[in-house]
């Protein structure tokens, strides 16, 4: 006896996890094959399908499906079952799949990697070989070995066969062996069957998995499983017309890449993104056991205790594994594991429902299952139903009608600079009206009854609009201008003697439209939307996606107009007044007058006492430089003096000059000093002015 895990997944009905107990069959017991054909499959976005077997079994029956090696994970993640007449899947068996590396290296001759000859005979010395070099040789194989030899004017490598025969030891020349097989037929056939398990592997044989349903009487089953299959895709045809509304006109495109034909089955098309992964779960999985090492030779570790974090855990009994559910009434159910070591909970037996009545009814898989768990939330899905039955063979492909129906719409000419500067396209506004989400793909434009042009189209739910554009409009030209205007003081303010200033920058971009066609015509102008900016005119866009305005512009048959854009920003600086000129300060202050008087006023009297500060600075600075004057005339009058004679006339002037500017200095020096009192108080007046100047 073994009890495998089944574990299974379905992006439709939820998640189920059960356990199945499996019993040996004997070949006399094998039960008897039902046929369960595909009755309905789902179509994702996200690259999967759901396919349902449905039909009935009898007594105790089997199942068996067809599948690709590659197709086993994914049915082992999202199988789920269901017997509705009260029995119960007593086992999911498949032919199981041991990891190739690891049965390759069970064998003698170990093919692993891709080994050379002398690879291989390296792997069976000690064995009897028969060798053809070119005349055969039998012997026991001692090795192969590498020799230096002489090749003309060097050496290279040979290798070299060695081998023990009847008459001593011979060593030939790998290069003139033609052949050689094994004389030990064991050891030759573990090489056939382990070359027979390389060749397998690459193979995409069908693998077996057999599904045995037991109860009493006959039942209706119904399988599910989840594979991968090709995202399918839609495509449309969009029929314009100056009399008839719009008409649309969507296909699906579906393949059936599986195993099985699909004979009249109820198809679905699910427009949406679940999640889907795949899981190894057919090739099995060892663990890597740790070497233990006998007590007296291990190194002593400590250990880190956890703590106890349930008083009762210490008193608590062990009870079986279970998982509760509800049955369809709401009653309280336990599953578990039985005193008979058998797995889930008795149910008494129902008539089984008609198969016409169970389309609709979701997935139980509670029912002939061991255990189950409830299905969650699968998230917002947009679903098409195919009315009729479809009927499509394996690896075959169809198209199937999923919208045909008139829609609302408008006919536009739609206008962006960066994608073409001077025709503008061709363009449709439609409108889903229908109750269907319309899946993303191409739209063939037919206008007038021919062929109008291609167009992509986005996703578009029920009610909502999209613009697509298919061809150049040449009966429309459009030339863009842009214009810019010159920068506005918009406010001033001033905080702790520091000018804030908030200026507005204008651009223009003016479009000049001619249509010269016979029609009137709606031209959409697109315009990039720029951080920063602020659309002024037009006051309101027509549309505005992410990154664009849209405006609509009528222009009547062979009439020119223009649309002007206005888009203001505004960008704010700051200027340490102290730091700014009078006549700076003045400017500012003219600016200002009309936007903020008090600040007007400020810089008038900052001015004022900067000019009190520089008139204060230059009389420094002029007493300054007429002491700097007399200071440089005395030393060229001490350089003087010792080449003149005392009593010369030209020496008493020059000490009567000395006597007199020393005087001259000393009255210098107390208005300097004064002075530069006076120019500190107009400094300290000024700072303390600048720092206390707040207006708003």
């Amino acid at each position: 006896m073994w009890f495998p895990m089944l574990r299974c997944r379905s992006a439709l009905f939820g998640l189920l996890v059960s356990a199945a107990f499996v019993s040996t069959i004997s070949a006399a017991d094998e039960p008897s094959t039902a046929d369960l054909p595909v009755t309905r499959v789902v179509l994702f976005n996200a690259g999967v399908g759901f396919f349902e077997h449905t039909g009935s079994v009898e007594e105790t029956q089997q199942v068996v499906l067809k599948f690709n090696t590659d197709q086993i994970n994914d049915l082992l993640q999202s199988l789920v079952l269901q017997d509705l007449g009260g029995g119960q899947v007593s086992a999911v068996t498949y032919e199981a799949r041991e990891p190739l590396a690891r049965t390759l290296k069970t064998f003698a001759i170990d093919l692993t990697r891709a080994a050379t000859l002398a690879d291989l005979l390296q792997q069976v010395r000690g064995q009897q070989i028969a060798v053809e070099a070119p005349q055969p040789i039998e012997g026991i194989l001692l090795g192969v070995e590498t020799r230096k030899v002489a090749a003309k004017d060097t050496v290279v490598d040979q290798q070299f066969l060695n081998l023990k025969t009847s008459g001593g030891l011979r060593s030939i020349a790998m290069d003139s062996i033609v052949n050689f097989r094994l004389l030990d037929q064991k050891l030759n056939a573990e090489l056939d069957e382990a070359l027979s398990l390389l060749a397998a592997a690459h193979s995409t044989d069908n693998k077996s998995v057999t599904l045995q349903f037991r109860g009493k009487g006959k039942r209706n089953v119904r399988v599910g499983y989840i594979q991968e299959a090709p995202v399918w895709k839609a495509s449309y045809r969009l029929v314009l017309g100056d009399e008839k509304p719009p008409f649309l006109q969507g296909w699906a495109i579906v393949e059936n890449t599986g195993e099985h034909d699909w004979k009249d089955v109820n198809l679905s098309l699910v427009s949406g993104r679940p999640i889907s992964f795949i899981m190894e779960l057919y090739e099995p999985l060892f663990v890597q056991r740790p070497t233990v090492v006998p007590q007296e030779f291990a190194d002593l570790k400590p250990r880190v205790h956890g703590q106890d974090l349930s008083k009762e855990a210490k008193d608590a009994t062990l009870q079986p594994n279970a998982i509760r559910a509800k049955d369809k009434k709401g009653r309280g159910m336990m599953g578990g594991i039985g005193g008979d070591g058998s797995f889930g909970y008795a149910r008494a037996p129902q008539a089984p429902a008609p198969m016409e009545d169970q389309a609709a009814v979701p997935f139980n898989p509670a029912e002939g299952i061991a255990t189950a768990a409830a299905a969650g939330d699968v998230g917002e899905l947009f679903r098409y139903e195919i009315k009729s039955p479809v009927t499509l063979a394996h690896h075959k492909s169809a198209m199937l009608p999923i919208v045909n129906e008139s829609i609302e719409g408008k006919k536009l000419s739609i206008y962006n600079q960066s994608v073409q500067p001077k025709y503008p396209y061709n363009g449709f506004r439609l409108k889903n009206t229908t109750d269907l989400h319309w899946l993303q793909g191409p739209v063939t434009v037919f206008d007038g009854g021919e062929f109008a042009g291609d167009a992509q189209i986005e996703d578009v739910p029920p009610a909502a609009t999209r613009l697509i554009s298919y061809a150049l409009d040449l009966d429309v030209e459009v030339a863009p201008e842009a214009k810019s205007r010159p920068d506005e003081l918009a406010a001033v303010s001033i905080a702790k003697g520091t000018l804030k200033l908030t200026r507005k920058l204008t651009r223009q971009h003016q479009y000049t439209i001619k249509n010269s066609g016979q029609n009137k015509k709606t031209v959409l102008i697109e315009q990039p939307i720029e951080a920063g900016w602020q659309l002024v005119s037009p006051k309101e866009p027509a549309e505005k996606t992410r990154n664009l305005y849209r405006f609509e512009v009528a222009v009547e048959p062979g009439q020119s107009t223009s649309l002007n854009v206005v888009e203001q920003q505004q960008v704010s600086e700051q200027i340490m007044v102290g730091t700014l000129g009078n006549e700076a300060i003045l400017a500012f202050a003219t600016n200002a007058a009309k936007l903020n008087p008090a600040v007007e006023q400020a810089l008038q009297q900052c001015v004022a006492l900067k000019s009190a500060l520089d008139a204060a600075i230059a009389e420094v600075s002029r007493v300054q430089v007429q002491i700097n004057t007399i200071v440089e005339d005395q030393a060229r009058i001490r350089q003087n003096l010792p080449q003149l004679d005392r009593t010369n006339t030209l020496y008493n002037r020059y000490v009567k000059k000395l006597s007199e500017q020393e005087d001259e200095l000393e009255q210098l020096h107390k208005q300097l000093t004064m002075l530069n009192d006076r120019a500190t108080k107009a400094r300290a007046a000024l700072d303390e002015f600048l720092l206390g100047l707040t207006i708003e």
